[in-house]
């Protein structure tokens, strides 16, 4: 079971239930993707709730990565979301707000 309070969550993809965490590294490795120079610049890109498909890929990429998971981001493109593109989106905001929110306040599971 994730632990919110460290900033964790649970999805469902492929099938399987899968941790996804922001950790340090994984959030150094978005700044890098995204040419960022600090965190509250990273929090800021995606404030307006806007997210692309190759946003969602490098997200829940490192989410995965930050939980443990050996896996590319090619490996997350193929992924499957039972949900569909709403699926992959809404694992996004709730990764998002269980990193930024204070001991993940406010998340709620995504439903997918």
């Amino acid at each position: 079971m994730a632990n919110r309070h460290r900033g964790e969550i649970e999805a469902e993809l492929d099938g399987r239930a899968l941790r996804l965490r922001l950790t340090l590294g994984a959030l150094a490795e978005l700044e890098q993707a995204y040419g960022d120079t600090d965190l509250l610049a990273l929090a800021e890109r995606f404030e307006t709730g806007r997210i692309g498909a190759r946003d969602a890929i490098r997200l829940i990429g490192a989410g995965l990565r930050g939980a443990g998971e050996a896996i590319s981001d090619e490996e997350v493109a193929c992924m499957a979301s039972n949900a569909g593109a709403a699926g992959y989106v809404a694992i996004c905001a709730e990764l998002l707000q269980a990193t930024f929110s204070p001991a993940g306040e406010g998340a709620e599971p995504a439903g997918n």
